[in-house]
């Protein structure tokens, strides 16, 4: 009896533990940031859909961005994970609201902003930010 209270108990702490992927939780807006983009740099799309915010407008583009990760090159893929990433301004609009404006070294000359926000304990990055209306 013992033993299967055990299992149990190891069973459902693996699996409470499999939906993040044994990601750590964003302990501020630069560090969801910065884990968002660099999995996206590598490829990683399980790791930073961790540090996304779940919403419709989100997930599609985020799909979007898969789709073309995916039409890249094998050496585009090579420059952007060998990139490195360069904060140029980290701004916050509120206690729960942070821009983060950055570039990566294999595109220098595309600056991109990013909005980050605090989503009950966890700050997570919101792409809508990147349309431009």
């Amino acid at each position: 009896m013992k033993k299967l209270i055990a299992s149990f108990c190891i069973l459902a702490t693996i699996s409470c533990n499999s939906g993040s992927g044994g990601y750590k939780k964003a302990e501020n807006a630069q560090d969801a940031g910065t884990q968002f983009i660099r999995a996206s740099l590598d490829g990683d799309y399980d790791k930073a859909a961790f540090y996304l915010l779940k919403d419709s407008t989100n997930q599609l583009l985020f799909e979007k961005q898969q789709a073309n990760y995916k039409q890249l090159s094998s050496k585009e893929k090579e420059q952007y994970k060998s990139a490195t990433i360069r904060p140029v301004a980290i701004t916050p609009d509120n206690d729960s609201t942070v821009q983060y404006k950055y570039y990566h070294t294999s595109n220098p000359a595309d600056t991109t902003t990013l909005r980050i926000v605090r989503n009950q304990d966890s700050w997570l990055v919101d792409l809508k930010s990147v349309i431009k209306m």
